[in-house]
């Protein structure tokens, strides 16, 4: 098989370490790749979001399978025009990658479906945002979220009126994030243990991958902004046997059930980022892909071949 991943970090690394270890495999390329990818693959200078150009050179190469790393690519619709081409690549369709491409989206379905996460309200205008966190509805802190893809960054907690109304100048205002903060989720801060709980899934069949935990804080202590991760460990040391089964019954079976059933049927790897709250696991945020940095140490500890 030749297979290609797309894709610059250190995900795509690990899974370009993983994959070429696999005895069905005799060829791995990364688009772009990176330093490291170098060494194991072959780097191509196509970027992540030039799906045309990884269209051509994936029928050109007679690709057997692609895998793709970041969110981005997926929420463009990166596996739809593959699969308008034959070709075979692994990732949620573009209408199931918005799970992760819009906090609004995510929200409103959870709550549609019961599935548990912390309350909260949409903000269409700064006007709007700043009327929410100054009503008292949600104590402080509370969590205000760019609605689309910010690289990790959009969720800024706020202890203070001050520091949310500030948190909407620089998303809604100053639109730090682009078109990504055109609308806001403002919700309730949940306190507990953070955890990333990722399953591979054929939008059926669910199939979950080893525990694990990534650090978002930039400093020591659990300080500073979020950031897209710090580094991760595997397995978590806070999830037990039956907080894994709660959170497959409660939260993962009933995502991966109403998205089919919405005719939204989700392919690919399911990231759910859990807060293990006194009352049980909830959803802070889904993404549609491999967790970075958790795919590190998870490649290192799966025995199985990946591919």
């Amino acid at each position: 098989m030749k297979v290609l991943i797309v894709g610059s970090g250190g995900r795509e690394h690990a899974l370009a370490w993983k994959i070429a270890k696999s005895p069905r495999v005799k060829k791995v390329f990364c688009a772009p790749g990176n330093g490291g990818t170098s060494k194991i693959a072959t780097n191509i200078a196509l970027g992540p979001t030039d799906i045309k150009g990884l269209v051509e050179f994936a029928a050109k190469e007679k690709i057997d399978l692609t895998v793709v790393g970041p969110e981005l690519p997926l929420t463009l619709g990166i596996v739809d025009a593959f699969e308008e081409k034959g070709l075979r690549i692994f990732g949620p369709q573009k209408n199931a990658a918005i799970l992760e491409g819009s906090k609004v989206f995510a929200k409103q379905f959870m709550e549609r479906h019961n599935i548990p996460t912390a309350r909260y309200k949409v903000a269409e205008s700064a006007e709007d945002a700043r009327k929410i966190v100054a009503s008292g509805e949600f104590e402080f802190p509370l969590v205000v979220k760019a609605d689309g893809l910010a690289g990790g960054k959009g969720a800024i907690i706020c202890h203070s009126l001050a520091r949310a109304e500030e948190a909407i100048q620089t998303i809604m205002i100053d639109k730090q994030f682009g078109e990504a903060g055109k609308r806001v989720v403002i919700e309730e801060f949940l306190w507990g243990k953070e955890v990333s709980f990722i399953v591979i899934t054929d939008g059926v069949r669910i199939n979950p991958l080893v525990t694990t935990m990534d650090h978002k804080a930039a400093y020591d202590g659990d300080k500073g902004p979020n950031t897209g991760g710090m580094g991760a460990i595997s397995p978590s040391p806070y999830i037990d046997g039956e907080l894994f089964t709660e959170a497959m019954k409660r939260i993962v079976f009933p995502t991966v059930t109403r998205m089919l059933e919405e005719n939204r049927k989700f392919v690919g790897v399911l990231y759910v980022g859990l807060m293990l709250t006194e009352k049980g696991p909830k959803v802070l945020e889904y993404n549609c892909r491999f967790g970075d940095p958790e795919t590190q140490p998870q490649m290192l500890r799966l025995k199985s071949d990946l591919v």
